[in-house]
């Protein structure tokens, strides 16, 4: 396992003046996968979207460090151009934005490098192919008219071509059929290298089903209260959280 792209200590944090994580510790390496498991209300994507700096979020104690820098510092803008990516539950509609204008944008603004339009267009049609989604997606308004599972897709695809480094996927195969998450999981893996990692939330494997699983957390009313192997899927598949329903705090 690589050296840490991620290390948060001790994280209480919320919206609204409620208080949701409770004391979160958690590192995540180059190199690996690692999946956040609980039940819905558990704190899974507050954890994610005070991570990427949402504004309704609070941090009331704790820190993060991201590739050795503290991201609370920064200001959302800057945490993506770090590195940091998210992708939706329910990704946003945006009319007159073509999903390839958007990402030669997003690509230029993360690099500060112009895009040349024909290296860029080749990669984009080899990032389309893993996704087995026409080249026609790329002159579409960006998620307008497009179904869940589109949308979903598009969200990987965005992945495929701005390089983070780090990604946090919230329930990206959530309402996903088993062949089309088996798409996005492939999508992942084609993401994945030694010098990156992913923070994944999901409620069904399906979406590891193309991946290695490093590590595997369960987060239960604000705390992580137990880290294990890829088993870990594997026993919350089969039987789910009971086992860890007294063991909060």
């Amino acid at each position: 396992m690589g050296e840490n792209i991620l290390k948060i200590r001790g994280l209480r944090a919320g919206v609204d003046g409620k208080e949701i994580l409770h004391g979160v510790d958690l590192s995540v390496g180059k190199g690996e996968t690692h999946v956040l498991l609980g039940p819905n209300g558990s704190g899974k994507t507050t954890l994610m979207n005070v991570l990427m700096g949402h504004p309704r979020y609070e941090v009331y104690e704790g820190d993060a460090a991201f590739e050795g820098e503290e991201l609370f510092a920064l200001p959302t803008h800057e945490r993506a151009r770090r590195g940091l990516f998210l992708s939706f539950q329910t990704p946003e509609e945006i009319p007159g934005v073509t999903v390839e204008n958007m990402l030669r944008t997003a690509r230029q603004a993360a690099t500060g490098k112009k895009v040349g339009v024909m290296a860029f267009r080749k990669e984009l049609a080899a990032a389309l192919e893993i996704l087995k989604m026409d080249k026609g997606w790329a002159g579409r308004y960006l998620n307008v008219g497009f179904s869940g599972g589109e949308k979903k897709r598009t969200e990987i695809l965005q992945l495929l071509m701005l390089k983070p480094k780090l990604a946090l996927l919230d329930e990206t195969d959530s309402g996903l059929d088993v062949d089309a998450a088996r798409i996005v999981s492939n999508g992942v893996k084609a993401f994945r290298t030694p010098e990156n990692a992913c923070l994944i939330i999901t409620h069904n494997a399906n979406i590891l089903s193309a991946l290695s699983v490093d590590r595997a957390h369960v987060l239960l009313d604000g705390h992580i209260v137990e880290s294990g192997g890829a088993e870990l899927v594997e026993e919350i598949e089969a039987n789910g959280y009971a086992r860890f329903l007294g063991a909060e705090g």
